[in-house]
């Protein structure tokens, strides 16, 4: 009997994807893998790692698409991903690199195609765009003949080049281990640079010059990359040579080569002219701005209202299950855990789905066809003042519908920093989960004309976009992490294109199907731990009358169900959740707040709304009371203290509606910032500065109103 072959004989064989940013990767990946591809993130970050399998006349091959980049420089956790991930540091090294280059920008995609082939990986170059190219695209074989290796040229929508290119990745991986090629010479002072660092390199690191290369370009103080040896991180800050001061040698030595072997293949520069003459109109000052917001306006209204009848769908069908399955079950907590705990929990978690699908699909196609890099590019003006990337007004605009889709839309920023300062603001925004909480107690106790009302509720839109410019422009002063220097901002606008709509809706759903996977078990998890915050231990107060043998004698339905709504406040008033309301009276009643508000808070963490049904229960009106309501509108109005003073007054409302503007009563926020940061030290700092913000901001207001002579 004959060995075993080695391991490694029977691994599938690994194929990266690479290219630089609109070169057409994603769509060659998914012509390659279809509905194969996995969607998922790369261990203790964010960005995805999409991967799949094509079947060969060799058998299945692996394919991981990386992050795009424009070179394998990294200073962004982004950029470590591709490098690492092209390095083989963590994870298997790839067996070949299918390189995506756009067929109207040939030598700046082969710039990344000479780097490659410096860390000694065999490449085969994908020529992608050639139909936008025309006859301004580079001779394949002649291409080929200069980069030393194959050149596929295609059009990967269209399906045009993918059965030649699987052959060529066939070839590759037949042809076996590459070895490094190296068309430019270093400098005496870069050699002697380089062989200390290549000496501090760790053994689980490939060796050889480009690693070392790496680590001198790309290791500083601003730097956002993880796991680094601090020994790799000492040799790169003691040399004389690193960051910036080498990167003229390195940099201008691949572009003279590029530019005396591949630039003379482009016979003809792409036409642009359509472009330029619709970025006249896109970019203008004046008149780009319009349309971009004409365009916002209509994303919001789209996040706002046109999704008001799915949610509402959704609510009323888990409303309905749950009363179905209480009404089934028998009386007791088995009954109440299922129907208020599970299935609740569950559509806790379904109701975001509609704004998810359709902010996911707008970033989308906006994205592809071209759009939101000029979104970026207008923004910076007005968001640089901020400290916000150009990028961060799209989530913060979706932050009016709701900070978790807006907080996942997040990622199509490319550094951490930017990504994390604007997670901590976008929940300042004012979601839709807050206007009914506004419009209870503006109803209530604003009585008066619609213009008075009208005016609080666009101050209280207005307060929540200055705050969270403010916080943002402190926060990223006195952060630490979010100090980092804003760097200068360089974005490639690429021609405008027909979006792909089957890549468009894939990449929706991949997005959203991660959010129900990840982030969505935890606010299931945070619910059903709320609801038994809230309902144990299910024990009524020492002294409360026997209201099952009251609802039993009780003659008509209604007092059934007025005695009924009685116990109800009376056993949440008693539990852990009512008896914490209670605990925390004496920090919140300098806001003037009591202890059944207190409740109403702790109820409103499953979201902000919740506190209406939370405090309808509390006033035994009922917990399918909403914002309309008049009896409960009433029972709050005519609430009195001790002393026989109102509880419920104006300043006490305005303090209430700046306190939830500013308080993070969200569990299902901090859940996908949890997600989305892969810990709990952001999250925490989240609920932490918004809860004392609010705390402060409340306390100033409602006792410089008591000073003023207000009630």
């Amino acid at each position: 009997m004959s060995p075993p072959p080695p391991t490694a004989a029977l691994r599938t064989p690994l194929v990266a994807i690479a290219g630089n940013p609109n070169t057409g990767k994603t769509t060659l990946f998914n012509a390659l893998t279809g509905a194969r591809a996995k969607v998922g993130n790369y261990p203790g970050v964010t960005v995805e790692r999409r991967s799949g399998t094509v079947t060969t006349k060799r058998g299945p091959i692996e394919l991981v698409d990386i992050p795009g980049s424009y070179s394998i420089i990294a200073r962004t956790g982004e950029e470590q991903i591709a490098f690492s991930a092209l390095a083989g540091l963590g994870g298997p090294r790839p067996d070949a690199v299918v390189v995506c280059v756009d067929a109207t920008h040939a030598a700046r995609g082969a710039y990344l195609a000479l780097q490659v082939q410096e860390l000694g990986l065999r490449v085969v170059i994908a020529l992608t765009l050639i139909d936008e190219a025309g006859a301004a695209a580079p001779d394949a074989k002649a291409l080929g003949a200069e980069l030393g290796c194959e050149v596929v040229p295609m059009v990967a929508r269209h399906g045009v080049g993918i059965a030649e290119l699987i052959a060529a990745i066939e070839r590759a991986l037949a042809a076996g281990p590459a070895t490094a090629i190296q068309r430019w010479e270093p400098s005496p002072a870069l050699s002697a640079a380089l062989a200390p660092v290549r000496a501090a390199l760790p053994d689980t690191w490939p060796g050889g010059d480009a690693i070392a290369l790496w680590a001198l370009q790309s290791l500083d103080t601003d730097d956002e990359l993880r796991d680094i040896p601090e020994s790799v991180r000492r040799v790169v800050a003691a040399s004389a040579l690193h960051g910036h001061a080498i990167d003229d040698e390195v940099i201008a030595a691949r572009w003279r080569w590029l530019d005396a072997h591949v630039a003379p293949l482009v016979k003809r520069p792409p036409d642009r002219s359509r472009t330029l003459r619709v970025d006249r109109i896109l970019l203008h000052r004046f008149a780009g701005f319009a349309i971009f917001v004409g365009i916002m306006v209509v994303v919001f209204m789209a996040l706002f209202s046109w999704t008001a009848p799915a949610i509402d769908a959704i609510d009323d069908g888990f409303t309905w299950l749950r009363t179905t399955v209480h009404d089934a079950l028998p009386d007791g907590f088995l009954g109440d855990f299922i129907s208020d705990g599970v299935i609740a929990g569950v559509g806790s978690v379904l109701v975001f789905l509609p704004q998810i699908l359709l902010l996911f699909l707008f970033i989308g196609l906006l994205e592809d066809c071209g759009y939101m890099a000029r979104v970026a590019f207008l923004m910076d003006r007005v968001m640089k003042a901020m400290n916000l990337h150009g990028k961060a007004f799209v989530p913060m605009l979706s932050g009016y519908a709701c900070a978790v889709p807006a907080i996942l839309a997040t990622r199509t920023m490319e550094r951490q920093r930017d990504r994390l300062l604007t997670m901590l603001v976008v929940p300042l925004m004012t979601c839709s989960a807050r206007l009914p909480i506004y419009t209870l107690i503006i109803g209530a106790l604003f009585a008066g004309s619609g213009w008075t009302q009208s005016l609080l509720m666009v101050g209280m839109y207005g307060f929540s976009v200055a705050t969270a410019l403010a916080a943002a422009f402190i926060l990223s002063r006195t952060i630490k992490p979010l100090k980092a220097k804003r760097l200068p901002f360089v974005i490639e606008l690429p021609p405008y294109r027909l979006p792909s709509v089957r890549d468009v809706i894939r990449q929706m759903w991949d997005r959203t199907s991660m959010f129900l996977r990840e982030a969505g078990t935890v606010i299931l998890g945070c619910t059903i731990a709320l609801w038994a915050l809230l309902y144990f231990p299910r024990e009524l107060p020492t002294g409360s009358p026997d209201y099952d043998a009251m609802i039993a004698r009780a003659p008509t339905p209604e007092l059934k169900q007025e005695l009924g709504n009685e116990k109800a406040g009376a056993l949440l008033r008693n539990s852990y959740g009512g008896r914490l309301g209670r605990a925390i009276e004496p920090a919140i009643a300098p806001l003037g707040f009591d202890w059944k508000i207190g409740v109403g808070i702790v109820g409103a963490f499953a979201a902000r709304e919740v506190f209406i049904s939370t405090m309808g229960v509390v006033y035994s009106v009922g917990a399918d009371a909403d914002e309309d309501n008049p009896r409960l509108r009433s029972a709050m109005t005519e609430e009195k203290r001790a002393d026989g003073t109102p509880v419920y007054t104006p300043l006490v409302g305005l303090t209430l509606m700046i306190f939830f503007a500013l308080a993070c009563q969200c569990m299902s926020t901090l859940a996908v910032v949890k997600r989305e940061t892969g810990g709990y030290k952001w999250p925490l700092f989240l609920f932490a500065y918004m809860t004392t913000l609010a705390w402060i901001v409340s306390f100033a207001v409602y006792q410089g109103g008591r000073l003023l002579g207000f009630s």
